[in-house]
């Protein structure tokens, strides 16, 4: 139980690692006072940024602020002036043997056109399309390829329609994964924080109910309406009262650990006919979340860390998704010899 307890804990890193605050770069004095000049006279060093302005957005009724396009504008303003002051910033440190470091709680990245983190953001894109052919391919197992209740013509299968919600959450976290590493402002963020942990909370609940093997939908609600209760009440907290880093962290590290906890040990005491593949998708993400405890800036601009790790992901939902249509065909089969 230690050993499956620290796993659980080191692969639970690989979720949080929008979690982190701690941000050098953007508490320089020479990086602030150089992205207030950019806002304000839309001039960094011999660059113009052509969209700043002095105005800034006015608070009050609706019918008194800006239009939508001229509050974008600002947005793309505050984006480029922080991108090309990092940038200048870095370049400085690097002339006098300085290390990188982290701005706003990431590394500098060259942009390659609209994307802040190319790289990132198309390893984002790669894993949301594991996960929609995982989620199609298991569609198209438990309603086309296995047998059918005679009589409801439904998916013997009791735990059908739970992964298919945890396919589709699946794939909104990694999309706005994928745009959040595009454009990262704060609508994006918190879309991205949001979209992760709806996708943990829920993930928690399932690996609970097919775990425990409930069944009945009294149960089913019974076990999973606090939960839901409070992965709820965390967002709104998140979204509309304190965008609290550190309580997100360990809000997402307890929902990790108590799932991977219980799929280990699910894994082993029932002797599961593909527990391996289980095992190998969280040990295989514990190796993997090393990259996020030893982190490193981007090689040559774009390859850091965190991209590699994302890059990891991707053959670990594809094991994922195949566990599941395992665990499908098992159900199936074993429900279907009871049935005769």
């Amino acid at each position: 139980m230690n050993r499956g307890t620290w796993i659980s804990f080191v692969f639970a890193f690989a979720f949080l690692v929008q979690c982190l605050s701690a941000s050098p770069g953007d508490r320089d004095p020479i990086y602030r006072n150089c992205v207030s000049q950019c806002e304000t006279e839309g001039i960094t060093g011999d660059m113009t940024i052509p969209h700043c302005k002095n105005e800034t957005i006015k608070d009050g009724a609706w019918y008194t602020k800006e239009p939508l396009y001229e509050q974008w504008r600002q947005l793309n303003c505050k984006v480029d002036c922080r991108y090309h002051c990092m940038m200048q910033r870095e370049e400085e440190r690097r002339l006098q043997g300085l290390d990188p470091v982290k701005y706003h709680g990431k590394w500098p990245f060259l942009r390659v056109f609209v994307f802040q983190e190319p790289l990132s953001a198309a390893l984002s894109a790669l894993n949301l399309l594991m996960h929609f052919i995982g989620w199609l391919s298991y569609f198209k197992l438990v309603h086309y390829k296995l047998p059918l209740r005679p009589q409801t013509k439904r998916p013997y299968y009791e735990y059908t329609g739970l992964w298919h919600i945890y396919g589709l959450l699946s794939i909104n976290a990694w999309f706005w994964s994928t745009i959040f590493h595009t454009r990262d402002i704060d609508l994006t963020e918190k879309l991205d924080y949001s979209s992760a942990v709806a996708l943990l909370g829920y993930a928690l609940i399932l690996s609970l109910l097919r775990t425990f093997n409930v069944k009945i939908e009294s149960a089913r609600v019974m076990f999973s309406a606090p939960i839901l209760a409070f992965v709820t009440t965390h967002i709104l907290y998140l979204n509309f009262y304190d965008f609290d880093y550190g309580w997100n962290m360990k809000v997402c590290l307890l929902m990790v650990a108590i799932q991977l906890i219980t799929w280990l040990v699910w894994g082993g005491l029932t002797r599961h006919p593909a527990r391996f593949k289980l095992w190998t998708v969280v040990i295989g993400g514990a190796l993997a979340s090393l990259l996020e405890i030893f982190d490193f800036p981007p090689y040559e601009g774009y390859a850091d860390a965190h991209a590699l790790w994302h890059a990891s992901t991707i053959p670990l939902t594809y094991l994922w998704w195949s566990f599941i249509k395992d665990d499908a065909k098992f159900r199936t089969s074993d429900l279907v010899k009871k049935a005769k």
